[in-house]
């Protein structure tokens, strides 16, 4: 069955979120061969990032620009998607489940009278309609839900949707193309609310909700200074630096490390817990991970029942060792 979805994608530094890559490759597969995937994006200089989202699977762009260094307001996000979605009503719209998609997409649903559905994992087709696989219970258990009508919307979990396979702009065929249109900006004065300032609190150099590797600490680490070895294997592997809530009470880290039921959830292909006893809020923000590895001196901590591999031993001694290892590795290609 053919459809029209709508994805909202999102920059972050002036790039593309892999997340809205993701909610362009499941859009795809949810409106079908013959269907339309049209993406709106807001940000500075838009259209510079089209070739990437047909590549992952858009046909049709709708591109608003704003200036450089200005904030992405939800209100004004969505009376833009109000305009896009009146003339022509997608039958779906697909937004990554990050701080902003979560803002918006109840908002929007609203606007549209659409149903919608937070955190989706999987989506698959079931007796002639599709189904749409999400965790609750802080990921204790998992919930299969159907939408009895259209339009619907839905917000999907970083890492879980796989992207087309990269390809060059110049492995496309020439005759293919992705129809680009400009949005003209909402007037600011019907804005209810104004954005003054933004102060940015960021994790690190990769997103914690999208990176593919992630070194975690918990109480373990002793210190501030203890997160530096972790730091040092995270850059090795090309990944991103997580905690425990654990070791942001005890002052170790910054809270926009966390990782747990109070933090955010992660889905990467690697975790590497040092230091981490495995308490059950912080299992329910990790345990979607592909493989996970646990550094731990207590043989008894939790943690290893979750566990693909457990190393028994001192992280200080035991991390430092696996940086050299994987250096040594990814030398020798």
């Amino acid at each position: 069955m053919s459809r029209y979805v709508l994805v909202v994608a999102e920059l972050r530094e002036g790039a593309l979120r892999q997340v809205s890559l993701e909610a362009v490759a499941a859009a795809r597969m949810v409106a079908g061969d013959d269907g339309t995937v049209a993406v709106y994006l807001a940000g500075h200089h838009p259209q510079a990032h089209t070739g990437e989202l047909h590549l992952a699977g858009a046909d049709r762009i709708f591109a608003e620009e704003l200036a450089a260094g200005e904030p992405v307001h939800t209100e004004r996000l969505l009376q833009s998607l109000v305009k896009i979605a009146g003339p022509n009503p997608p039958a779906a719209v697909v937004l990554g489940h990050t701080a902003a998609g979560r803002d918006l997409a109840p908002r929007l649903a609203a606007r549209l009278d659409a149903g919608q559905l937070s955190d989706v994992i999987a989506i698959t087709p079931e007796q002639g309609t599709l189904a749409f696989t999400r965790p609750i219970y802080a990921g204790k258990a998992f919930e299969k839900r159907i939408f009895l009508r259209e339009p619907w919307i839905v917000t999907i979990r970083p890492n879980n949707f796989p992207c087309k396979p990269e390809r060059s702009a110049a492995e496309e065929p020439e005759s293919a193309s992705c129809a680009v249109e400009a949005v003209p900006a909402p007037d600011n004065g019907s804005l209810r609310t104004v954005i003054r300032e933004v102060v940015r609190r960021t994790a690190g150099k990769t997103d914690l909700a999208e990176a593919k590797m992630i070194v975690s600490g918990g109480r373990g680490v002793k210190s501030a200074d203890g997160f530096r070895p972790l730091a040092e294997l995270a850059d090795v592997l090309g990944g991103a630096v997580g905690a425990s809530r654990g070791a942001c009470d005890a002052g170790y880290c910054d809270y926009a490390l966390q990782i747990g039921q109070t933090g955010k959830v992660v889905t990467p292909e690697l975790y590497i817990a040092c230091g981490i006893s495995g308490a059950i809020q912080h299992v329910a923000g990790m345990s979607g991970s592909r493989v996970i590895v646990a550094i731990n001196k207590d043989p008894e901590a939790p943690i290893f029942k979750i566990a693909d591999y457990g190393i028994v031993g001192d992280l200080f001694e035991v991390v430092p060792l696996l940086t050299e290892e994987f250096k040594r590795q990814l030398s020798t290609g």
